[in-house]
């Protein structure tokens, strides 16, 4: 429909609909119905243009209806705007119900409405319009409007639409929904939902409504001293100064006991119809009080009744049942029990003021708990070698807060059915439900339990350990463990290295110990005379193989030392022979390694003559029965986190092998997952930290995913004990190193990396849409991969030839040009640098421009290149006399286990986005032997996801810096509009 001025015209009704809130509706136009929301509600912000209103075709009507929530509906109709190509014809409901959302938001701004205490129930709030009198424009409005409501048949929606605005408003605004939780808080949540039998009383209790009467009362429980038991007894308070409670008595002629009579005029007080109260005023409350007192303690006697109906019910003294509307005064310890544990929630539930003990909150909070008090000798000088599996003897206790009995005591308390009792001048709460279940077990179980070492150190480190599990209804039962005189001294000397008294340094070892590392050996060495498993977790540099070979040495000269393996990288294996050959050169070192290797009976001949077998990671599952067959002293794995994924062959057959004492050398105990941990623990002491499920779910879930402070504490504090970790930076270390300095350089993309680079983002955008759960991830890992190629050289991304022309032209990646110059200054300053990249293509390349432009040899370790070869390219660069500058090596192949002292430039060519990784790494320059300042430099290429990771991970408190590190997976868990954000190309940041 169009009219002559131009604009489409239609003809808009609306009604209430119970439920769903305002309906607007309009017969189906050609060309405008599906314009229309869009059209209506082109200026309205409140409802996101249109976005959130709820649109559907009525076919039976031949209309279309949009419905609007009460909020958003008293917001638009009281100033519809729509644009000016439409003309609205408002039906004459539609504008009764404008005429109302206006008036609505005139009572919202000015308050004027109240709660509903006629339709207020448990499960619904409602509230009214209370217009004030001093307003006659708004009652005028209002009488006029409601008898056409009611001829539309929408006199429902005056009360229903109000309650939908308060409610969303209590729901969606901040500071309405913090100012009715204050007033729930204030009343007391039962108050809400409970109503008085007086209205008034009602709107005074949840704070709508001022209370005149100077004074408020409470029901008061007081608790037994020399002359009386417990007892129930109103209190008065001033209203005014919030002053002392007044704690009153039976009048003369009330009975002290269960039940009070009517009292005479002169003792006690009456109200307006002449009732007697039970109770009179103290001497020193103030005398005005005396006019409202009989009246409005009677009233909170009615609602004390009431509330108490159903445990008010015992006879009195004299044997007679209580009158209807008297209360019980006079309690035995299982009444105060009761009163405490249920009638007073149903006081407050009822709007009633309640004063209980000031103890009481803090006594049912605190659970019964076992205490398991040990008796063992385990630790002290009488016994050395126990292991964790060893079995302790205690003596159970049981503990409420601060009070301790014994098993008997106990049991003689859950046979006389007690709930409250006062030890030592403090009050113990005795939940039933504990006391049954703590009795149960202790049946049982025969009031014994075989507690091994390992579960002294778990419930002495984490606070205690699970005896049944968690129901629904209960939490789970608990015990702790309390530490003789010398355990409690051993497991401190566990966590506090430094207190260890060190050993002496080995003889037959050539060279020096640093004070920490002669800690170290000596840590290792308590370890071991206990049989217990240790992870040397120094920081890279610090030297964890002249710890462990310092050791080897102590243990030789102390007894004597078995036939003992080091499993480590393929890379390192020759470090390890020089480095064995130089400090202890008197260690027998068989190299398990190559195509010629021993075998079978052969093998074990071997192996008798020798000290330390030296073997890899990749042989440890291929000779696995070999290996298997021998007793072994020690298992040492260097660079451990190899183990980290439980799962793997190559973790499995280490796991089996026979060892007397298992030691982990690793700077990075973490790199992804806290299972990882778990992995290495399970190595050095296998079941410390539970099994694989258990440790998830009580560690892993609670850490990963909600990031629980306490559950990273309480592991720490459970790993401690076999981790020894030290950084170079500890003030304790004093290494006096010089100084590494971190420094990010930014790079711009060129033309052709930056068209590329919006077309892998493009292609990602719309298979993302596409995509299921495990394909999504693929799909987001195989395309950060491809963005990381792309901002490194685009023939990386698209593989090309290098024969091509112009194919890995330098020209084409500003990283590469960069790189280039950056070498070349490094080469005129007589300098060296270790370059790191992920991508062996990427690394040839590099090798082969860096050797055109500074002419000279750049040797580039990946993981394919023999042991022989590695070693001479170490030994090569590490000469100093010859020539040389840079030393392309991939991340994985040469990031850990390497000595490359001659570099002092580290370039990280392309990013590995877990800092651990690139800081491990990195350390292969920065450590000890290092006599120049490191410089450190990180490529970032500006616009790029390589920007955004970095800003990201500068900003975040990584978990790995208390307990775990991140990964790349994380990306995949980001939504797809975070990760539009991530990919995208910044446009502003490129240059060229």
């Amino acid at each position: 429909m169009r009219g002559y001025t131009g604009a489409e015209t239609i003809v808009m009704d609306g009604f209430w609909k119970e439920g769903e809130g305002v309906v607007l509706a309009a017969a189906h136009a050609a060309g405008l119905t599906i314009r229309l929301r869009r059209l209506l509600f082109a200026w309205h912000e409140a409802s996101w243009y249109g976005a959130e209103i709820e649109e559907s075709s009525n076919e039976r009507l031949k209309r279309t209806e949009m419905a609007m929530t009460p909020a958003i509906a008293m917001d638009y109709l009281s100033s519809p705007k729509p644009v000016h190509l439409l003309q609205v014809e408002w039906s004459e409901r539609a504008l009764c119900l404008s005429e109302l959302a206006s008036l609505l938001r005139q009572a919202l701004l000015n308050g004027w409405y109240t709660p509903d205490w006629s339709r207020w129930r448990p499960d619904a709030r409602a509230w009214r319009l209370e217009l004030p009198q001093g307003e006659p424009g708004a009652l005028e409005a209002w009488r006029n409007l409601v008898p056409r409501l009611e001829a539309h048949g929408d006199a429902a929606a005056v009360q229903g639409w109000l309650s939908g605005i308060v409610e969303e408003l209590i729901a969606a605004n901040p500071a309405a929904g913090e100012a009715w939780r204050d007033a729930a808080h204030a009343a007391g949540e039962g108050a809400l939902t409970m109503k008085a039998a007086d209205e008034d009383d009602w709107l005074v209790s949840i704070g709508m409504k001022q209370d005149q009467v100077p004074f408020r009362i409470a029901l008061q429980l007081l608790e037994p001293n020399e002359r009386h038991g417990w007892r129930l007894r109103p209190a008065l308070q001033d209203r005014e100064s919030g002053g002392a409670w007044y704690t009153l008595a039976l009048s003369a002629d009330g009975r002290d006991g269960s039940r009070g009579a009517a009292g005479s005029a002169e003792s006690g007080s009456a109200d307006a119809n002449g009732k007697q109260t039970r109770f009179a005023l103290p001497a020193d409350a103030p005398e005005a009080w005396q006019a409202d007192f009989a009246e409005r303690l009677a009233k909170e006697e009615a609602k004390w009744t009431a509330a108490l109906a159903d445990w008010n019910q015992p006879a009195s003294a004299d044997g007679e049942p209580l009158a209807a509307e008297e209360i019980l005064t006079e309690l035995t310890d299982m009444q105060a029990w009761e009163f405490l544990e249920h009638e007073s929630v149903k006081l407050l539930a009822a709007g009633c003021s309640v004063l209980l003990p000031g103890w009481w909150e803090a006594a049912r909070g605190r659970k019964m708990k076992l205490k398991a008090k040990v008796k063992s000798s385990v630790g002290s000088g009488e016994q050395s070698m126990f292991g964790l599996q060893q079995i302790v003897d205690f003596d159970w206790k049981l503990a409420v807060g601060n009070v301790d009995m014994s098993e008997a005591e106990f049991l003689q308390l859950a046979a006389e059915n007690k709930r409250l009792l006062k030890i030592d001048g403090e009050w113990v709460h005795l939940d039933p439900g504990d006391m049954e279940r703590l009795r149960r077990w202790l049946k049982k179980n025969g009031g014994k339990k075989g507690f091994t070492m390992r579960d002294v150190f778990e419930m002495h480190l984490r606070g205690g350990t699970e005896l049944e599990p968690e129901s629904e209804i209960s939490e789970a039962l608990t015990a702790e463990v309390e530490l003789n005189e010398h355990l409690a001294a051993w497991i401190a000397k566990l966590n506090e290295s430094s207190d260890l008294p060190l050993v002496e340094i080995p003889e037959a070892f050539h060279g020096e110990l640093r004070h920490y590392q002669l800690q170290g050996v000596s840590w290792l060495a308590f370890l071991r005379r206990f049989g217990l498993g240790a992870c040397l977790s120094d920081d890279m540099g610090l030297g964890k193989t002249i710890q462990f070979t310092a050791y080897l040495l102590h243990v030789m000269e102390r007894g004597g030392l078995g036939p003992s393996l080091l499993i480590c990288p393929t890379s390192v294996i020759g470090n390890w022979e020089k480095e064995l050959e130089r400090f202890a050169p008197d260690i027998r070192v068989l190299v398990h390694y190559g195509p010629k290797r021993a075998r079978g009976e052969d093998f074990a001949a071997a192996v008798a003559e020798a000290d330390l077998v030296i073997t890899s990671y990749t042989l440890a599952p291929i000779d696995e029965e070999e290996m298997q067959r021998i007793p072994w002293d020690v298992v040492c794995l260097d660079e451990a986190q190899n183990i980290k994924n439980y799962y793997t062959k190559q973790s499995s057959s280490i796991r089996r092998l026979q060892a007397n004492h298992r030691i982990a050398l690793t700077g990075t105990p973490m790199e992804n997952r806290l299972t990882e941990l778990w992995s290495l623990y399970d190595f050095t002491n296998p079941g410390y930290l539970g099994s694989l499920n258990e440790f998830r779910k009580a560690v892993v879930l609670p850490i990963e995913k909600d990031r629980d402070a306490d559950r990273i504490a309480e592991l720490q504090r459970w790993v401690k004990p076999f981790m020894l970790r030290r950084l170079k930076k500890d003030p304790a270390i004093q290494l006096a190193l010089p100084e590494k300095n971190e420094m990010n350089t930014y790079l711009s993309l060129t033309v052709e990396q930056g068209a590329l680079y919006e077309n892998i983002v493009a292609e990602l955008m719309n298979g993302l849409e596409k995509a299921g759960g495990l394909q999504r991830r693929g799909l987001i890992l195989s395309t950060l991969t491809r963005l990381k190629q792309v901002c490194d050289h685009p023939s990386l991304l698209l593989k090309e030839d290098r024969a091509l022309p112009g194919a890995w032209d330098p020209e084409r990646s500003n990283k590469v040009l960069r790189l280039l110059e950056m070498a070349e200054e490094i080469a005129a300053e007589g300098e060296r640098c270790l370059i790191f990249t992920q991508y062996v293509e990427m690394g040839l390349t590099l090798k082969r421009l860096l050797e055109e432009r500074i002419g000279l040899p750049t040797p580039y370790l990946y993981g394919a290149v023999p042991k022989a070869e590695r070693d001479a390219m170490i030994a090569s660069f590490q000469n100093e006399a010859e020539p040389g500058c840079a030393f392309v090596l991939s991340l994985k192949a040469g990031g850990t286990g390497l000595n490359l002292t001659a570099a002092n430039h580290v370039v990280h060519f392309d990013r590995w986005w877990n800092p651990a990784v690139e800081n491990q790494a990195t350390d292969r320059a920065f450590r000890i032997g290092q006599r120049r300042n490191v410089q450190v430099h990180k490529y970032v290429t500006l616009g790029t996801l390589e920007e955004r990771i970095d800003e990201m991970i500068s900003k975040k408190q990584l978990l790995n810096d208390q307990v775990v590190s991140g990964s790349e997976n994380w990306i995949t868990e980001l939504s797809t509009d975070e990760l539009r954000e991530l990919f995208s190309l910044r446009k502003h940041r490129l240059k060229g």
